[in-house]
């Protein structure tokens, strides 16, 4: 039976298949947002990690060069990008998911002038528009090309029609696997963890995805087989920013809400939606619709019902009994959404409450608090 431990040993952002793919002279490109088509860096025969900022505990280098009136998330990340964590990457593709997010490419291109100018590190940004309309397909469209173009230069390798849809169906496939695994979380008794559950998906940004496909298939084959979470007084849903550290979820979790669901980028919007061509379209143009029609995030702003409806959808399918938004200090796409979810939960009776964190784990005294009376309160709430 394929145990929690192999994706918990591969969610490190460096780990041993990574040090596998460098040992064979590949090269990996790190990936900053859900924006970022991974298929285009994967069939160009490299292999794509989200960049993330797991367990930094430590900005004082990142702070000489982005305001502490930033997020820590973002922050970070830079401190890993500078400190050498992430000195295994070859590259760096970003979107601007957020203002602060997307100057990262910018920071480290100033920062490490000499090395990104000398075409020993590839960095380069494009641009998600933040509508989803046949005029922002082809901006998007032209956008992936010139990504095509780019990624061909650094791996050497020519990406055609076949080896974008190759990719796309390789990527489907996780994305089939990631909601098969999810849909375990639908059990009044569980046998996943919302912990272990984030723990897997870091891994599946940090391995081939034909590697963590296989692992996979092994873990479903046998989940059945796990014993089954009997002791959650409630069922909880996260929602909100870049969430990449399981021990948050874990001290949610001890307090006794077994966290069943999310809607996270780290999380399941991270390669939830196939990805499904339409009649005549070539696979830049399905990659260009499909991944601005999806319901990622906030930033964009006509799909702002579908991302509504799923998260909705998702409390009924799952038997959510409450809802824990949670925020990044200083975090300015989900910073304005927090009033629009407070109306919105209103509405629909929706027990929540708004939690905001920073990356580094300072507060987790506060968290333990605030987790214990929200569940003691939804408790009291179906006792009604």
């Amino acid at each position: 039976m394929e145990d929690i431990a192999l994706f918990q040993k591969m969610n490190a952002i460096q780990n041993e298949s990574i040090d596998a793919w460098k040992s064979q002279g590949k090269k990996v490109i790190g990936t900053v947002c859900c924006h970022v088509p991974e298929e285009i860096v994967e069939a160009a025969g490299m292999l794509a990690v989200r960049v993330r900022a797991t367990g930094c505990t430590d900005q004082s280098t990142a702070e000489v060069w982005m305001s502490p009136f930033t997020c820590t998330f973002a922050r970070s990340c830079l401190e890993f990008m500078l400190d050498g964590t992430y000195g295994f990457l070859d590259g760096m593709v970003n979107s601007d998911g957020c203002l602060t997010i997307g100057h990262l490419k910018d920071n480290v291109y100033h920062i490490d002038k000499e090395r990104a100018q000398s075409g020993n590190f590839f960095l380069k940004k494009i641009e998600a528009p933040r509508n989803a309309h046949r005029h922002a397909y082809a901006f998007f469209e032209e956008e992936l090309r010139r990504l095509c173009v780019d990624m061909e230069g650094v791996s050497g390798n020519k990406i055609t029609d076949e080896k974008l849809w190759e990719a796309i169906e390789l990527y489907n496939e996780t994305r089939s696997l990631i909601r098969e695994f999810y849909a375990l979380r639908k059990a009044d008794e569980p046998v996943i963890s919302g912990t272990d559950s984030l723990k897997v998906m870091l891994a599946a940004m940090s391995m081939p995805k034909t590697e963590f496909n296989q692992a996979m298939r092994e873990f479903l084959k046998d989940a059945d087989k796990r014993p089954p979470i009997k002791d959650a007084r409630v069922r909880l849903m996260i929602i909100g920013s870049a969430l990449d550290d399981p021990e948050y979820v874990r001290i949610i979790e001890d307090a006794g809400g077994l966290v069943v669901a999310d809607a996270n980028c780290f999380g399941s919007r991270y390669l939830w939606e196939p990805v499904v061509a339409q009649d005549g379209e070539s696979p830049i143009q399905t990659l260009s619709r499909e991944y601005l029609d999806r319901p990622t995030c906030p930033r964009s702003m006509d799909i702002h019902d579908k991302l509504i409806d799923y998260i909705l959808q998702t409390m009924k399918e799952y038997k959510v009994d409450g809802v824990i938004f949670e925020r990044l200090k200083f975090c300015e796409v989900w910073g304005g959404e927090a009033a629009f979810f407070d109306e919105v939960f209103k509405k629909e009776d929706i027990p929540y409450i708004t939690v905001e964190r920073e990356e580094i784990m300072t507060n987790t005294g506060q968290l333990a608090v605030r987790a214990e009376a929200f569940i003691e309160m939804l408790e009291e709430r179906s006792m009604q």
